[in-house]
């Protein structure tokens, strides 16, 4: 199998989408006749399908992680601009007037509906093929996956959403009103039940990139143990499966993550990038160290991230309540954050030490932030510009699902083997017991920073209790927090579907609370 290269093709209309609204009905796909002859061209149409990808990655740092108690961010009293909007959202002051702008978190609605679109049109071109079997099997396979996921992060983050499961040839198929969120969750295990038996079971590594039986299992169990009616039967049995798979734990945490190591054993699905000057990059890292104008000090590359915006740095910044979280001896810990410490001045800090937060104490007359090490793998050659994958499932996470699926079904005894199997690895002891409660810690600590925790904590009925205490110390710590802040609901577990979309189609309603 080919590695996967990302390809957009905006010139056919396969992922198409104007700066303002998403056109659902770009007029060039409708003349692309002379494209889909044969399995090449349908595998490029798929692997725009799968760009998509980088937009949940990007927005779940913002709509995520920022909204958990694992992180918050530095604000920048020198540009409240384009900012003010993923601060909201961190700080459950968000509305439905969120930023449009197409690389913002308010576009994560049109993102999704821009993967599914394009894997429709794959699904319905394969349909009146003349493929062979064996190639439609796998480009329906990796499409039905996509779609799946796509429709799983709708419905985690904006409940019922329309289903749109056919190429929009017409108007008339373009605006469609919700779905209940039960039938949204219904059509993704009905594409997964599909795909599995079509995907390959991966035996060989590096992987391709591509979508894989294990990756496809991986979804169906959060989509059983999330849904309404939980089915943690089922959702065992797929976590079971893939145990039996070729997955394993790679030996030291850190190297999970190393860009030399991409698609690893212990990788079930990441989203790819890859370093040059053909688009395909990351730059998580510059986004997430502190505002600097010497990131040489902590990037081996001098430039700055001191500005406003998404793009400059001081985002995902780890709570202090996070840090001290961590068990003493928790391996995790100096892998997954360090400290930058220097002089401060207007919230722009002159770097002058990289410290590890194990037993971290502030040098006196200086400032210091904590960041994400976890990203961090210099030196780099252009700004903006690495290699690091995003981690979307990976094996730890799929022994922590299971152990937590477990202890819902009231079998916590079985559960103990797989939490403590990762345990061992973040050279902890063994616990003599697993509760849901130690699970969900695990969970935060294993999967800390790869957009996990928010769901994580809605999926166990934690999240307004738990986000509600850190509005408290947040609140505390910082002045410019307004007393309508933080006021965690049930309302507020899901976002405000965005205004540019009630404009467009009127048959959608909006979310109760905004």
């Amino acid at each position: 199998m080919k590695k996967l290269s990302y390809i957009i093709l905006m010139t056919l209309g396969m992922v198409s989408c104007k700066k303002d609204t998403l056109n659902l009905v770009p007029q060039t796909s409708l003349s692309s006749s002379s494209f889909f002859k044969n399995a090449a061209e349908f595998n490029q149409a798929l692997t725009g399908a799968y760009t998509n990808l980088r937009g949940v990655a990007f927005m779940g740092i913002y709509m995520d992680e920022m909204r958990s108690d694992n992180t918050f961010f530095t604000i920048y009293s020198a540009d409240r601009g384009t900012s003010t909007s993923a601060e909201a959202m961190a700080e459950f002051i968000d509305n439905n007037i969120s930023s449009q702008e197409p690389n913002t978190p308010g576009n994560r609605y049109g993102n999704d509906y821009s993967g599914i679109s394009s894997v429709n049109i794959v699904l319905s071109r394969l349909a009146k093929s003349t493929l062979a079997q064996a190639d439609k099997d796998q480009i329906s396979g990796e499409a039905l996956f996509l779609r799946a996921f796509y429709y799983y992060d709708l419905v985690q983050h904006y409940g019922g959403v329309p289903l749109q499961l056919e190429e929009v040839t017409n108007i008339d198929g373009a605006f469609l009103p919700r779905n209940s969120v039960d039938d949204v969750y219904n059509q993704i295990v009905k594409d997964l039940t599909a795909a599995i038996p079509l995907l390959p079971v991966v035996k060989t590594f590096p992987q391709s990139g591509r979508a894989t039986q294990g990756a496809a299992k991986m979804l169906l169990a959060y989509a059983y143990m999330s849904k309404p009616t939980k089915e943690y039967g089922k959702a065992e049995a797929a976590l079971l499966d893939i145990t039996k798979m070729n997955y394993a734990l790679l030996p030291d945490y850190a190297s999970v993550f190393d860009p030399t190591k991409k698609n690893n054993q212990e990788s079930i699905f990441e989203v790819q990038y890859k370093i040059g000057n053909d688009g395909q990059q990351s730059d998580f890292i510059w986004r997430f160290i502190p505002k600097t104008t010497n990131s040489e000090v902590i990037l081996g590359l001098r430039g700055t991230n001191a500005r406003g915006g998404l793009t400059s740095g001081g985002w995902n910044v780890p709570t202090q309540e996070m840090v001290d979280s961590y068990e003493q001896g928790d391996l995790r810990l100096p892998a997954s954050i360090a400290v930058a410490e220097g002089t401060v001045a207007n919230e722009v800090l002159t770097t002058t030490a990289v410290k590890s937060p194990v037993g971290y104490k502030p040098t006196p007359g200086l400032g210091y932030y904590y960041f994400i090490k976890k990203y961090l793998h210099p030196p780099y050659q252009v700004e903006y510009n690495t290699d690091d994958n995003w981690p979307v499932f990976r094996y730890s996470g799929a022994l922590l699902l299971l152990a937590e699926c477990l202890v819902d079904e009231g079998k916590n005894g079985d559960a103990l083997q797989y939490l403590n199997r990762v345990r061992k690895r973040a050279g902890l002891p063994d616990l003599a017991q697993a509760t849901k409660q130690n699970v969900s810690d695990e969970m935060r600590h294993e999967l800390a920073f790869e957009n996990h925790r928010w769901t994580d904590l809605i999926r166990n009925n934690m999240a307004i209790d738990v986000l509600n205490a850190k509005g408290v110390t947040m609140k505390k710590l910082y002045g410019f927090l307004l007393p309508s802040t933080f006021n965690v609901t049930q309302n507020r577990l899901i976002y405000a579907i965005p205004f540019r979309e009630l404009q467009i189609n009127n048959k959608l309603t909006q979310n109760p609370g905004y």
